[in-house]
């Protein structure tokens, strides 16, 4: 094989190496969500205590819970995903009247194990359709 044949082979295997390397721009952004919008944490939902007092949705960025007997608004507040597993909540609890905070850590799809700022821990199931 010439050595200029050759060399255009090895050109060709090194730009499509390259190119293999780069965000597609198909989705409009490499693959990340667009700028401002929540990150997909995997909790958003439905979430139900086992005490079986309150009912917690976490959807968007925003948490809020209501009792199960009921129907009136516990707390509202908001979470942020810290990482894959940890998810912190800030929420103002209306029986209460303090603002209140707690870690979450998602043990699977379907069970978090929460402790509030105070020690206290809860369990929280997603409570399924």
């Amino acid at each position: 094989m010439p050595k200029r044949a050759i060399l255009y082979a090895g050109a060709f295997i090194l730009t499509t190496g390259l190119l293999s390397a780069c965000p597609s721009t198909s989705d409009g952004g490499g693959g990340r969500p667009p700028v401002g919008a929540p990150a997909q944490t995997g909790v958003d939902g439905d979430w139900v205590g086992t005490d079986g007092v309150a009912v917690s949705t976490l959807r968007g960025g925003q948490f809020s819970s209501r009792s199960l007997a009921t129907g009136e608004t516990l707390t509202n507040g908001t979470y942020v995903a810290r990482d894959q597993r940890t998810i912190d909540l800030d929420f103002f609890s209306v029986r209460t009247n303090q603002n209140t905070k707690a870690t979450c850590i998602l043990v699977d799809v379907n069970q978090m194990n929460c402790t509030l700022a105070t020690g206290t821990q809860f369990v929280l199931t997603r409570k399924l359709a």
